[in-house]
């Protein structure tokens, strides 16, 4: 889908040529003249266009204006969150009559953050999963005009949002692709592709070679499948080449059947979702082959199927972690920290300024936070406070969640250094603690996004989060220039 942004008031707007146009009108008065404002002022009059963000009126070929169907939708106060309801609304008002080309327009003046979210909703609204569905009808829309009443000084924040859409399309599809369709090895060819953009590089890694660097837990969770594993290594040099990077950890089991701690069957087809981590990590990449921040940054996929065959992991067994830290394994379905603890120990090597895991780690997390907010744990407070920072400014929200040591007794075992798996109560947290063993020498959070990753019901699907949010916090990094050095915040492990 192609995007344009372009200076338009309210009484261009009615001049414009289009299929389908969508008009956001504030609540504030409106002192623009022309059609369009003769239109919202009799609505507002009548009281036929209530004030409340996504109320809207339809209205068919109305006189003076070119567009054949004219969609008026309140955005309120005209808050970036108002103006995501609001066009979500008004794009799915018209998506029925197949338009080819829209136009949103904003009837009075709009911020970078609204903007954003404008576009980032009518993607949303209008995306359709084809890949597996010859039949299906592809998206209709082809080109939506963005009208602003000064496009040059908000064209920075379009240009991000339109990278920011590329990339959740891009975790989007292979989110939703089923697990014979995005296996560990077509996982990997995804990340090859994303190399043919200047600035990325990619670098693939077998059983093999996983072996030889000591990945003994990633290898375990592995060796119940016939699909051989894959460790993905994505690298973006946008900064200075000693400019230690940001190294973002994507978990990609791409399907999860729980192995012998067997899961229920009743939607066990989605754990197609267990690698919507990965999936994340490649969108991220994507985008900043578009918008090209000065700023480096590692992707780390370890991709592989949690199955069973007479050579799965079993309840019980003693792993050899990459750190050289043994694992004993209580549970079998926790199995993403067990292929996360090795690829955190791998970024060591890299001198990572932050490193960040992603993971829909938990369903613990899903019974704290829903699919609202993704779950943030961090042993540092700034850190933290930048990525809660970048989710509210994406309207990609996380919640911290605290890590105080106390929460690490369950972990303890009397045959390895430490268990995969504590009690039930508190089950996110413990998996963040269990995480956080293999992440001291560096800046480290951990966003479990069980509950966010994807819809469930009849909008199943997976959502592309957290790639908003991820995106966001990088280029407010590679803008403030903070990416020069790691951290040098206090670190806490309790909240």
């Amino acid at each position: 889908m192609d995007f344009q942004l372009k200076t338009l008031s309210l009484a261009q707007a009615a001049t414009e040529k289009t299929d389908a146009l969508i008009v956001l009108a504030g609540s504030a008065d409106n002192k623009a003249g022309g059609p369009l404002a003769e239109l919202i002022a009799q609505a507002r009059n009548a009281g036929d266009l209530p004030d409340k963000a996504g109320k809207l009126l339809q209205l068919y070929r109305p006189a003076g204006i070119a567009a054949p169907r004219v969609v008026l939708v309140s955005i309120g106060d005209g808050a970036a969150s108002a103006v995501r309801t609001a066009v979500g609304a008004g794009v799915q008002a018209v998506k029925g009559s197949n338009p080819k080309r829209l136009a949103i327009v904003f009837a009075q003046s709009a911020d970078a953050a609204a903007l954003r979210l404008a576009v980032l909703a009518a993607a949303d609204t209008t995306y359709v999963y084809t890949t597996t569905k010859p039949k299906a009808e592809a998206r209709t829309v082809r080109h939506v005009t963005l009208g602003v009443p000064d496009a040059a000084t908000l064209n920075p924040a379009f240009q991000e949002a339109k990278a920011t859409v590329a990339g959740i399309e891009f975790a989007k599809e292979w989110g939703n692709r089923p697990a014979n369709h995005a296996t560990p090895t077509l996982l990997a060819e995804a990340a090859k592709s994303l190399a043919e953009v200047p600035h990325i590089k990619c670098e693939v890694l077998g059983p093999k070679e996983v072996a030889k660097l000591g990945m003994g837990s990633f290898a375990a969770v592995a060796q119940g499948s016939s699909e051989p594993l894959r460790f993905i290594v994505l690298r973006y040099q946008g900064g200075a080449k000693d400019e230690p990077p940001v190294v973002l950890v994507g978990k990609g089991i791409t399907f999860d059947t729980g192995g012998v701690s067997l899961k229920p069957a009743a939607e066990m087809d989605e754990m197609k979702f267990d690698m919507c981590g990965a999936a994340s990590v490649l969108g991220v990449f994507r985008a900043l082959g578009d918008c090209r921040p000065a700023i480096n940054v590692v992707g780390l996929i370890p991709s592989c199927e949690n199955m069973n065959d007479g050579a799965a992991l079993k309840p019980g067994d003693v792993v050899t972690s990459m750190s050289g830290q043994t694992i004993e394994v209580l549970n079998t379905d926790a199995e993403g920290r067990l292929i996360l603890c090795d690829a955190l120990t791998y970024a060591k090597r890299f001198a990572p300024a932050a490193v960040i895991d992603i993971a829909t780690l938990t369903g613990a997390c899903v019974v704290a936070l829903g699919g609202v907010r993704s779950g943030l744990f961090s042993s540092d407070d700034a850190l933290a406070a930048a990525l809660e920072t970048a989710g509210e400014q994406s309207q990609d929200r996380c919640w911290r969640m605290p890590l105080d040591d106390d929460y690490a007794e369950g972990l303890k075992t009397h045959f390895a250094d430490v268990a995969n798996i504590a009690g039930r109560a508190g089950g996110a947290i413990t998996a963040a603690k269990f995480l956080q063993r293999f992440a001291g020498d560096f800046p480290w959070a951990h966003l479990d996004i069980a509950g966010t990753a994807w819809k469930s019901g009849a909008a199943k699907g997976s959502t592309g989060r957290p790639v908003g949010l991820l995106l966001s916090y990088l280029m407010a990094r590679a803008a403030t220039g903070s990416a020069a050095a790691p951290a040098k915040s206090a670190r806490r492990k309790t909240r």
